[in-house]
C-alpha cells in the first residue's frame, strides 16, 4: 500500500480522494490546498489538511498526486521529487517542453517514479488499438482522426484557473483535446509540425471554445484533432491504415463511463464491432503508478512520450497563435 498526499481539492481532487477509498494499492492520507475552506471537506474524508511543505516533510508519504494548476506542476514535481517521493501529475504534465524535460530530469536524478493522468491509455479497447497497430494488422499508420469534446466547463465561472490563457492556452486543447493528442503520439511517435485555429463560436470562455489542429508526425503519418467545449459530449479515435482501419467510440463521458464500441475494417473485408463494458481507466492508471513506485512492474507510460507529448502541445499553442506551422521542439 503506497500511502500518498492530494495536492489540490479542486474537483478533480476530490473525485481522486474519494475513488482511492477502495483501492488495495494506493491510499490518500493528506490533503493540501492553498483554499483553507477545504479543510472541512479533507477531515470529512479522513484526510490531514496541511501544507505541501508538511507533505514533503513527512516520512510516512511515499508519494503525491498533484491536481493542480498546470503553471505550478513543475516547480512542484522538482519539490517532491528532491524530497524523495514518487510523483502523479495530472495532465498535461508541462505547457512547456523545458520544464517537461526539467520534471523528468529531477525524477530520475532522485530514483523516483513520475506518472502522469493520461487515463485514456488505459481503457481497454484502446489497449487493443495499440496493440493492432504495433502488431502490423494495421500495416502502415497513415492518418488518426480524434475528437474529444463536452459543454460542462460552461458552468465554470470566468475566473476559474481551468479557463485561463497561462494555465489553459489553446481553448480546449489542455482540457480535452490533450488527451487524444497524447494517444497519437503513443501510437505514431513524436510529433514534427502543428497548424492549429482556436474559435470562440458559441461561448463567454475567453480562451476560445473551439479547435481544430492538424499534426504531423516524424514517420509521415497525422493527426487531425478537434476539441469542443461547447457541444454535448463526443469522443471519437479512428487510426487508418494501410491493411485496415479501426475506431473507438465512447458511450458516455469517461468520469461516468459507460464502455465503448470498438469497431475494426480489414482490407477486403467488412467492418465488425465489438462492446467493452466500463472499466475504471483512471484507477488504473492510479494503481499501476503505485505498483511502479512499490518496485512491481514499470510504469506504462514512457518519460519520453510525456515529453513528447508535451512539445506537441507547446507547438499547437504557438500555431493556434501565430496561425503558421510550426517545428515542434525536439
Amino acid at each position: 500500500m503506497l500511502n500518498a498526499a492530494i495536492v489540490g481539492l479542486g474537483w478533480w481532487g476530490r473525485n481522486l480522494a474519494q475513488l482511492l477509498q477502495s483501492s488495495p494499492k494506493l491510499r490518500p492520507s493528506r490533503a493540501v490546498d492553498i483554499d483553507l475552506t477545504a479543510a472541512e471537506w479533507a477531515q470529512a474524508h479522513g484526510l490531514a489538511f496541511g501544507t505541501l511543505e508538511d507533505v514533503l516533510a513527512d516520512p510516512a508519504i511515499g508519494a503525491v498526486i498533484l491536481c493542480t494548476p498546470h503553471s505550478l506542476h513543475t516547480a512542484q514535481i522538482v519539490r517532491a521529487a528532491t524530497a524523495g517521493k514518487h510523483v502523479f501529475c495530472e495532465k498535461p504534465l508541462a505547457l512547456h517542453r523545458r520544464d517537461a524535460l526539467a520534471a523528468v530530469a529531477s525524477c530520475r536524478e532522485n530514483g523516483v517514479v513520475l506518472g502522469i493522468g493520461h487515463e485514456r491509455r488505459f481503457e481497454p479497447p484502446m489497449l487493443d488499438v495499440r496493440r493492432l497497430a504495433r502488431s502490423g494488422a494495421l500495416g502502415t499508420l497513415l492518418q488518426i482522426e480524434a475528437s474529444f469534446c463536452q459543454d460542462f466547463l460552461l458552468a465554470l465561472p470566468a475566473d476559474n484557473w481551468r479557463l485561463d490563457a497561462r494555465d489553459a492556452p489553446a481553448g480546449p486543447l489542455t482540457a480535452t483535446g490533450v488527451h487524444m493528442l497524447d494517444l497519437a503520439v503513443s501510437l505514431l511517435g513524436p510529433a514534427e509540425r502543428a497548424r492549429a485555429s482556436v474559435r470562440r463560436l458559441a461561448s463567454e470562455l475567453a480562451n476560445g471554445d473551439t479547435l481544430a489542429a492538424l499534426v504531423e508526425f516524424r514517420g509521415g503519418a497525422q493527426l487531425l484533432l478537434s476539441a469542443i467545449l461547447a457541444t454535448p459530449f463526443a469522443s471519437r479515435l479512428m487510426v487508418y491504415g494501410s491493411k485496415g482501419w479501426v475506431e473507438v467510440r465512447d458511450k458516455a463521458h469517461p468520469k461516468t463511463p459507460e464502455g465503448w464500441v470498438l469497431t475494426t475494417c480489414r482490407s477486403g473485408g467488412r467492418a465488425v464491432s465489438v462492446d467493452y463494458p466500463a472499466v475504471d481507466a483512471v484507477r488504473r492508471n492510479l494503481e499501476a503508478f503505485a505498483d511502479a513506485a512499490e518496485g512491481g512492474a514499470p510504469y506504462p507510460v514512457p518519460a519520453e512520450e510525456m515529453v513528447a507529448t508535451v512539445a506537441a502541445i507547446e507547438a499547437i499553442v504557438t500555431a493556434a497563435s501565430s496561425e503558421r506551422s510550426e517545428k515542434v521542439a525536439g
